[in-house]
Parts: structure tokens; C-alpha cells; sequence
């Protein structure tokens, strides 16, 4: 098959954003070095509201719609997304052409002060923007204080300095690509902090109607991320996940042995459903929707009731 002569790639334009698109475009070089590729800054909706929940305003799914929009109208070939802010279903016309090797997929907990969340005194103000993290945090540390907290990762990190919080959680693949690991006081065992569904792994969206680009972007894909990151997707699926249900899911594989972890919890950590399951990789999508079941079984249709 015959290199493509150009590629344009959507990016929102935040630094991370920016990182992973030019990570992608130099991974297509390599394997293209005669194709011209160009990336495409666009500001989404979701990048402009910053005073208001992700919850509250439509979710993740507004980092990406306008992304979308320029792939529909062709002014990109594809679009790079972090796989946590994709939405569960990819709308008609688009699909994913590719999920690359994850980075590191736990939480990360930053602190000028403190180096755990076990050593922050009663009533200490910790930052995150999401759901799942407050209310495991809610759930295992009540004596904590949890506040929103919103922007880039820079922004996050500066309302850090200027004290605003004790602590903030961030995924530890932001900080990491950003060369900025050194701030992570400690990274969260999937234990104490279940990831977020796909966090840590990139998504190649691409039109569903062009069969070249899908080909061509095959190279990138890393099948044991992408068995992992489909079962996560399968189980929140099922249980209609989104930024409004505090959910997490997280899958790994070691000797071919995929383990499946799973939970919903009320907002304030006073229910959570957890359970897991282990399988072959190739039957990741019917482990999660397995998964869904077995928590809804248990108490997580209640949950799920009270948040619609």
C-alpha cells in the first residue's frame, strides 16, 4: 500500500494535547517519512468553560465533538484523543483506527507538603475534577475536604503553589509526557485509586468512510492495550458511563490472563459496587458487559437510579 501524501491531524491546544498529537505525527514519520503532516489546534467547548464541572456542562465528550467536526468537514484525516475522554459510544460516521501502548495509567497524587494521602491532617483541601476520584477519596478518607478543581495540568499545578489546595490528583500519564513526573508525590495503587476507563492510553479517530487512513494507521495499534482499554469501555458502556456516574475500570494483562476491576459509587463515597473478573484477552468485550452485569447484581442499578 502506498504512503499517503498528507495527513492532518485535530488536536485541541492545551500543552498534553499538543504532546500527544506531536507524539503521534513523529510516530507517523517514522513509518511515512515522505507524507507531509500538519497538525490542526482547535479550542473545544470543553477547554472554554473552566468554572463549571465537567458533570455539569455535558461531559468529556466536549473535548472532542469540535475535533469531530473538522474530520467531518475534512479539514483533518484523523484525530488523537486521550482514550478516558472519549465517549462510550463513537457516533455514526467516525471510528477508532487505532489505540496505542498506554503509558502509565494510575493517579497521581501532587503535594508540596505532604508525600500521601494518609498524611494529610483532617480537613485538608485536595483538588481533582472528577467524579470517580472524589468519591473513592470520600470513601476511604471522609476527614478530607474534596474541592473541584479545573484547567490544564499547568493551571491545576500553579492553584497547587499559590495554596489553594494541600493536594491535587492528576493522571500520572499527563505529568509524565509533560516531563513534569517529578512533582508526583506518590503514584495511587489501582487499590486505593481505581484509573478512570482508557486513562493513559491515545485514540486515533479517523471518518468511518476512509478505509486508506485506517490502514495506514494500523502500525500504531497496541493490541494488549486496546484488549484492556475495550473491556474497560465495554463495562462502562453497559453502565452508561460518563462524567456524571462515578465510575472506574481498569483491565491488565500478565500471562495471558486478563484481570477486569470495577466500581460505581454514590458522588459522596457512601456506596460503592466493586468487583472483578478474569479471562482470556480476545473475550474483553463480553468480560466487560460481564462485569456491568455482575455490578449491577450487586447493588449498582440502585446507584446508577439515583445519579439519571
Amino acid at each position: 500500500m502506498s504512503s499517503p501524501k498528507k495527513i492532518v491531524i485535530a488536536s485541541r491546544e492545551s500543552q498534553l494535547a499538543l504532546w500527544q498529537a506531536n507524539f503521534i505525527r513523529n510516530r507517523l514519520l517514522e513509518l511515512y517519512p515522505q507524507t507531509d503532516i500538519t497538525i490542526l489546534g482547535m479550542t473545544t467547548k470543553g477547554d472554554q468553560i473552566l468554572d463549571v464541572s465537567l458533570s455539569k456542562i455535558g461531559g468529556k465528550g466536549l473535548f472532542i465533538k469540535e475535533l469531530e467536526l473538522a474530520l467531518e468537514d475534512g479539514r483533518a484525516d484523523i484525530a488523537v484523543h486521550s482514550m478516558k475522554d472519549v465517549p462510550m459510544v463513537v457516533p455514526d460516521g467516525f471510528r477508532l483506527a487505532a489505540i496505542t501502548e498506554r503509558e502509565d495509567p494510575r493517579d497521581a497524587f501532587v503535594s508540596n507538603d505532604f508525600h500521601s494521602l494518609e498524611e494529610l491532617p483532617v480537613g485538608s483541601v485536595v483538588g481533582t475534577s472528577s467524579l470517580r476520584r472524589e468519591s473513592q477519596l470520600r470513601a476511604r478518607f471522609p476527614h478530607l475536604q474534596v474541592h473541584p478543581l479545573r484547567g490544564n495540568v499547568q493551571t491545576r499545578l500553579r492553584k497547587l503553589d499559590e495554596g489553594e489546595y494541600s493536594a491535587i490528583i492528576l493522571a500520572a500519564a499527563g505529568l509524565k509526557r509533560l516531563e513534569l513526573g517529578y512533582r508526583i508525590s506518590m503514584l495511587l495503587p489501582p487499590e486505593l485509586s481505581l484509573p478512570a476507563v482508557g486513562q493513559g492510553a491515545l485514540g486515533i479517530e479517523c471518518r468511518d468512510n476512509d478505509p486508506d487512513m485506517v490502514e495506514w494507521m494500523k502500525p500504531l495499534h497496541h493490541a494488549t492495550t486496546a484488549y484492556c482499554v475495550e473491556a474497560e469501555r465495554a463495562m462502562s458502556r453497559m453502565l452508561g458511563g460518563s462524567c456524571q456516574v462515578p465510575l472506574g475500570g481498569f483491565a491488565e494483562i500478565f500471562d495471558d490472563v486478563l484481570t477486569l476491576r470495577g466500581f460505581v459509587a454514590t458522588p459522596d463515597g457512601s456506596r460503592m459496587i466493586a468487583d472483578k473478573l478474569y479471562g482470556k484477552p480476545e473475550s474483553c468485550e463480553q468480560m466487560g458487559q460481564q462485569l456491568a452485569q455482575n455490578l449491577k447484581a450487586h447493588g449498582a442499578e440502585e446507584i446508577l437510579a439515583t445519579l439519571a
